[in-house]
């Protein structure tokens, strides 16, 4: 049955997991597709569109990065703010966390070299990759990762729209504008609800923007 992934409800998942399972959840590794395409960067500033716990923040900003963390749960982003304090200031000092819809929130245009989102639910995602591709600064990265509709974690428990495969991300971006770098179906490991491991199946799409473009030609 798929889910409602309200704001409520964000709130709700986030209380929950911190309270029954704090340690592990500051624990968790930034993603590997992120991992694989920001380290080989020029760190920059960056926008992390959907936060969630902060790991991903986290390890831009240990390597350089001004960070913009956004996220619609305030709970995630006061427990990820807390964790990012304790590593101390050169982690802290270079995130900014922001409380916002990512449904209805308009990242300022041209801004970042890096623009990041994984697994976002809840919003209409066409809309969001557009806005968020908007935001990518001219010779900037921008960095989707979503759930493939062939992962068998997802399928069965998430709306239908929040599948989408790496080709689909790729036919909103003007190849006059943008080089694709990857656009393909990836796996990486993760446990089921069983606690059994079996790889999950993501949809990655990594694209960098011409340094001549321009969002007054941005269709």
């Amino acid at each position: 049955m798929a889910e409602d992934f309200s704001t409520a409800y964000w709130e709700q998942h986030w209380a929950k997991a911190y309270r029954d399972h704090a340690d592990a959840v500051r624990e968790r590794a930034p993603n590997p597709q992120l991992v694989a395409v920001a380290g080989d960067l020029t760190p920059g500033t960056a926008l992390d569109a959907g936060c969630g716990h902060g790991a991903d923040a986290v390890w831009l900003a240990s390597h350089g990065w001004r960070v913009m963390a956004v996220d619609v749960s305030t709970v995630a982003l006061r427990h990820a703010r807390e964790h990012a304090e304790s590593l101390g200031t050169d982690v802290a000092g270079r995130i900014d966390w922001l409380p916002a819809d990512l449904g209805t929130w308009t990242p300022t245009e041209e801004q970042f070299d890096l623009v990041s989102t994984h697994y976002v639910h809840g919003v209409e995602p066409r809309a969001l990759f557009r806005r968020l591709a908007a935001a990518v600064a001219p010779g900037g990265t921008l960095l989707i990762v979503g759930h493939d509709p062939s992962d068998p974690h997802t399928s069965h428990v998430c709306a239908p729209d929040v599948h989408v495969t790496a080709g689909q991300v790729a036919t909103l971006l003007d190849p006059d504008r943008w080089d694709i770098l990857v656009a393909e179906a990836r796996a990486r490991p993760a446990t089921d609800h069983h606690g059994d491991r079996a790889p999950a199946i993501d949809a990655v799409l990594c694209a960098r923007r011409h340094a001549a473009a321009s969002n007054a030609e941005f269709p």
